[in-house]
């Protein structure tokens, strides 16, 4: 006998339920192909328009275009697979001087809560709080993480060819769904680079004016985690935080325009500078931002929440084009309409 609505529409549920965990499943265990692929699909997005200026404005053939364009995708590529490296060596050659000062610190603030008449019990050791080979450990695994990645650029650059490469351009053919989401992804990812590459010189600049250890690498790291919302900023204001609290060579006043000049950096950017310039391009509310960092980030560590919204704004844009999954489209925005229980779940009006 037919299924009454309300069985349709609950059985409906159950299966776009287990559909999305056995997707979830699929692209963990495919992490290793699918994070190469969708880096060089993001790529493919932001080095389209020098493709698309060379063919309009120099009139250069297609071919000659994606050629130039697969160098200088390249020679980006292998500048900052440079600079993560050069980075990542340089905190792990301070890697002990840091971790001595941190294993100071417990006895530091001690004798800070004893001048305030606050005393802890004899028996308590405060060496015990920080373990020894913290900082080495931390750095290694950072290491590790970073060569994981690096190791899949020539992944990353076949299909980032064959992305380009499969590309036309034919300004009479009419818009459809995959021109939406390259328009909304493109202008995202353009100012993303933009306003990140701001941030990360100015970061650096101010570290560097300051005298801070290591400028040049929170200044990278600043232009990394700019590129997840919501707390990659923050991550990346107090990442410096270790080498001015620790470095005996630094003033108080130094260490308070070290931590407060990036953070206001950070906020008009962030705040007030890339609002105006992408505008409601993806059009996602902040929670669906920061669900999908997290179940992205479960699902491929931090390259997962480097690419967490752009992916999530292409969900949205697919869910809207079908009936069925529509208000998904619709919550993933946030404007949570209320909907009929029957087949044809139109919105009600307030």
């Amino acid at each position: 006998m037919p299924l009454e609505p309300q069985e349709r529409r609950l059985q409906t549920i159950c299966l776009l339920i287990l559909t999305g965990l056995s997707v979830a499943l699929a692209l963990y265990w495919l992490r290793s192909a699918m994070i190469p692929f969708v880096l060089a699909l993001f790529f493919s997005f932001a080095l389209a328009p020098v493709i698309d200026m060379q063919v309009r404005y120099l009139r250069i053939p297609n071919s000659l275009a994606i050629t130039a364009t697969l160098v200088l995708g390249f020679f980006i590529l292998s500048s900052l697979a440079g600079l993560v490296t050069a980075s990542v060596s340089q905190l792990t050659a301070n890697s002990a001087a840091y971790q001595s000062q941190i294993e100071r610190l417990p006895s530091y603030a001690i004798g800070f809560l004893a001048t305030h008449g606050i005393r802890l019990p004899h028996a308590f050791d405060p060496t015990t709080l920080i373990q020894p080979g913290t900082i080495g450990g931390m750095l290694v695994s950072t290491t590790n993480a970073v060569v994981a990645v690096l190791s899949q650029g020539t992944l990353v650059m076949i299909f980032l060819f064959f992305f380009l490469a499969g590309r036309t351009l034919n300004p009479d053919a009419q818009p459809g769904v995959w021109d939406e989401i390259e328009s909304q992804i493109k202008r995202y990812v353009v100012t993303k680079v933009i306003t990140s590459g701001a941030t990360g010189v100015l970061v650096w600049l101010i570290l560097s004016v300051l005298g801070i250890d290591l400028a040049l690498v929170f200044g990278l790291f600043a232009f990394l985690l700019n590129f997840i919302p919501s707390i990659g900023s923050v991550i990346a204001t107090l990442l410096p935080l270790p080498v001015v609290l620790f470095n005996p060579d630094v003033t108080t006043t130094t260490a308070l325009l070290a931590l407060l000049l990036p953070a206001i950096v950070q906020f008009i950017i962030g705040n007030g500078i890339e609002p105006k310039l992408m505008g409601s391009s993806l059009d996602l509310h902040p929670i669906a931002i920061l669900l999908a960092l997290m179940v992205w980030g479960a699902l491929w560590g931090v390259v997962g929440m480097l690419l967490a919204t752009p992916i999530t704004a292409v969900m949205k844009i697919l869910f809207e084009k079908l009936e069925l999954t529509a208000p998904m489209g619709e919550l993933l925005a946030g404007r949570f309409t209320r909907y009929r229980g029957d087949a044809t779940s139109q919105p009600l009006d307030n």
